[in-house]
């Protein structure tokens, strides 16, 4: 036993090691020739020389040599079509591989080298008809290639050839072609109009795809004829190659909108054409498609074709495409927002996909920070916006700025959340970042003014304390705001509210902390922005009309409105001069002329009081308003301007519904009919009896011709039983077997045949209608000449046999 073990144990080595050794020369032998492969691309200039004269060679070897060589040298952005006139010699060269090679250097330097391109056409017109179903599809690839408009009538007839060729590839080619020759030249358009009219009959997934493209861009008005092949095409989708699957949507869409009638939602429930549900029901196994494209076709198809109840099943297959790769994530984000702003619950659940994360780009993080804003209510609005605070110790200055306004858009969206966000954008000011500061005080200003929005003219010098202490605030710190945007906001915050009844050390009517922010930033006034400036002045003439008889106050005015006269920007000297002339009838003793300066000029015209100069100053303020969403409402998902965030001239226009649409008769076609079977079929009969099955024919209205048992009949085991039976049967089965080229006949009875043989093995015979009783009588006359029938069912059961 042991010798036989070892035996076993050294055999089973000995060919592991041959094995072993088989798969390292395997592994050698792909090693050098990726190596040989990457060598014509890592080659020196110099050894291209002698590529005219391997051209010129006998040798198929040196040939193939020059031409790998060349396609190269075209890989790396070099010009080689100095070459073309050796190249085009090859093209009718016996090996494969060189003329594979010779068609992709002739397809790319055909256009430039149109003359030399002609000389070869009889060879490709020849390769049309060659055996290799490649070799003739990369012969029409070149043809079409040609722009030279003399070939187009070639191109046309090579296109028609191939249009209707056995290969579904060569199809696939052929249609693509179409565009080009349309390009080439447009007078052929009727023809290739008819083309495309018969291979919109194409039953081949790989080529119909083509189709839709070749229709797309010859004749995309002409739906017409998509009429018969709609319900076909729609059936065929889940067979058609990926990228033909998105081309295949995009026209069965733009069909369902224009044709098709649109959904209806009632109280009693959706009226859905069948066609729509058609197409719905073949698109819906796409959304687990492997490639996101055709993922993002579908949920086009969904979102603008289906009614509301089947827009639920785009959420998860979008979400799917969040984890794929980062480019992947960054287009369906923006389709997930789209279809956020028109119906944010159908994200909100999952707004936990929408978190932030350290590695995504800036596109990505500014539209997850746009997707939280509009998922946000009163069930996630908490940690949303934990999130939101959390992402403003971002490294990225405009990330930041986004998630501070989110705040504030979260506080709009839920009332609930108001006081929360006040309390975190105030202490968002006393942060060291100047980009927070800034921010925070801009969304203050936009939360303050939505908030006393509603307050009336008389009402709005005494705003509510919570609004004071943000103002008051803000107006403390403002030296150690530089942000220009910032400073101007929160002087416009104490120009608007500086109003109060409370008696202080401040001017009468007038705030304590508003004379300071006056007298801070008119010292500074040289030097502001012009933004800052421009509130400047009229958070000085607020307060002169506040209190008209403070003489320091009228003094600091005084000061203000001349520096500004002078500004070197003509929009503050402009807003300076309107702002005099609105104040003269105030009466303010600052505004008489000393020492010769004339700060105000006596311009004439209506004077208004100082009440009307009031309503003008305080109440000419618009509210807040967010026109984010106004431009982003007409933004169609699966155009190019979703991605990029305006519209472009290549965006895709997705026609209106067209409310009734066509009669769906114009959509039956022979294809919905069912086919009916081939008329001789075979079935196998069975009996208690005997467990041997006999086959027999199964036409005919005789009991015999079903599954049927006859009194003191056995079944027969085999053939030669089988033709020693009863000659009455035999006759009765003959004369059945002799009418087969009555096919319909026997369509029309095949539907109560089953009926009649259950029928038949209860009762037997004796219980037949009267169709049965003709046969039967036809049969007895027949049994007159058995002899010549039983020969004919000899010769028939020997051909079923």
């Amino acid at each position: 036993m042991s010798v036989d073990y070892l035996n076993t144990i050294t055999e089973n080595a000995s060919r592991l090691g041959m094995r072993i050794q088989e798969s390292l020369s395997e592994h050698t032998r792909e090693m050098n020739l990726a190596r040989s492969n990457v060598s014509y691309l890592e080659a020196d200039d110099s050894k291209g020389r002698n590529i005219r004269k391997q051209l010129d060679s006998s040798s198929d070897r040196e040939k193939l040599d020059s031409m790998k060589r060349l396609i190269a040298l075209i890989s790396k952005g070099r010009n080689v079509s100095e070459y073309f006139a050796q190249v085009v010699k090859n093209v009718a060269s016996q090996n494969l591989e060189i003329r594979k090679l010779v068609y992709i250097y002739v397809l790319r330097y055909a256009e430039q080298e149109p003359d030399l391109a002609l000389l070869s056409i009889n060879t490709f017109q020849k390769d049309l008809n060659d055996s290799n179903p490649f070799i003739r599809a990369m012969a029409l690839r070149v043809l079409s290639g040609i722009r030279v408009p003399m070939v187009g009538n070639i191109v046309v007839l090579a296109i028609k050839k191939c249009a209707a060729d056995f290969s579904p590839y060569v199809r696939k080619v052929a249609a693509l072609a179409i565009p080009k020759c349309y390009q080439l030249d447009d007078s052929h358009l009727p023809s290739l109009i008819e083309t495309i009219t018969k291979m919109l009959n194409d039953t081949s997934p790989l080529s119909i795809g083509s189709v839709a493209v070749a229709f797309e861009a010859v004749c995309p008005t002409r739906l017409d004829l998509i009429h018969q092949r709609y319900r076909r095409m729609c059936k065929l989708l889940v067979e058609v190659d990926e990228w033909g699957q998105i081309d295949l949507l995009n026209l069965l869409l733009r069909y369902a909108r224009t044709m098709l009638p649109r959904p209806i939602v009632n109280s009693d429930g959706e009226e859905v054409d069948h066609d729509i549900e058609l197409l719905l029901s073949s698109a819906e196994p796409l959304l687990q498609s492997r490639n996101p494209a055709v993922v993002l076709a579908v949920v086009r198809v969904f979102w603008y074709a289906g009614p509301p109840s089947v827009h639920v099943k785009v959420v998860r297959p979008l979400l799917r495409l969040l984890h794929i790769s980062k480019e992947v994530e960054r287009v369906t984000l923006s389709y997930i927002l789209v279809l956020a702003r028109i119906n944010a619950s159908l994200f909100s659940p999952h707004y936990v996909h929408f978190f932030m994360l350290s590695d995504d780009s800036r596109q990505a993080k500014a539209e997850k920070i746009q997707l939280l804003v509009c998922l946000v209510n009163f069930e996630n609005h908490q940690p949303i916006f934990r999130e939101l605070i959390e992402y403003t110790e971002d490294p990225n200055d405009q990330v930041v700025a986004d998630c501070i306004a989110a705040i504030g858009k979260c506080a709009k969206m839920v009332p609930e959340s108001m006081q929360t966000c006040l309390a975190a954008l105030t202490e968002m000011i006393n942060n060291n970042h100047d980009v927070v500061v800034s921010n925070a005080i801009l969304v203050l200003k936009y939360l303050v003014q939505t908030q006393l929005s509603q307050i009336s003219g008389a009402n709005a010098v005494n705003p509510s304390q919570s609004s004071l202490s943000i103002v008051s605030s803000l107006a403390r710190k403002i030296d150690h705001i530089r942000h220009p945007q910032a400073r101007a906001c929160v002087v416009w915050l104490v120009g608007q509210y500086c109003a109060s009844d409370q008696v202080t050390s401040a001017p009468t009517g007038i705030a304590e902390w508003a004379p300071d922010v006056l007298r801070k930033t008119a010292k500074t006034f040289p030097k502001e922005d012009v933004l800052v400036k421009l509130q400047i002045i009229t958070l000085a003439a607020k307060l002169l009309v506040l209190n008209p008889a403070e003489q320091t106050l009228g003094l600091i005015v005084r000061y203000v409105f001349s520096l500004a006269r002078y500004d070197l920007n003509y929009d503050v000297r402009d807003r300076a001069r309107v702002l005099s002339s609105l104040l003269a009838g105030v009466g303010s003793p600052v505004l008489t002329p000393e020492d010769g300066i004339t700060p105000f000029e006596d311009r004439g015209g209506v004077v208004l009081r100082s009440e009307q100069v009031k309503v003008v100053l305080f109440n000419g303020k618009t509210n807040a308003t967010d026109d984010e969403h106004a431009e982003h409402s007409n933004m169609i998902i699966g155009a190019l301007g979703v991605i990029v965030g305006k519209t472009t001239l290549s965006d895709t226009i997705l026609p209106d519904w067209h409310e009734e649409g066509v009669e769906s008769t114009l959509r039956d076609s022979p294809d919905d009919t069912p086919v009916s079977h081939a008329s001789n079929v075979l079935s196998v009969s069975s009996s208690t009896g005997s467990a041997t099955p006999v086959l027999h024919p199964s036409r005919g209205n005789s009991p015999s011709a079903g599954l049927s048992t006859t009194n003191g009949r056995k079944w027969a085991s085999n053939l030669d039983d089988f033709f020693k039976e009863d000659v009455g049967s035999d006759n009765e089965a003959s004369s059945e077997y002799e009418n087969d080229d009555s096919d319909e006949e026997y369509e029309d009875q095949a539907e109560g045949e089953d009926e009649e043989d259950e029928h038949d093995e209860q009762e037997g015979q004796s219980d037949e209608n009267n169709d049965e009783e003709e046969n039967s009588e036809e049969g007895n006359e027949e049994d007159r000449n058995s002899e010549g029938n039983l020969k004919n069912n000899e010769t028939g059961y020997e051909a079923f046999g």
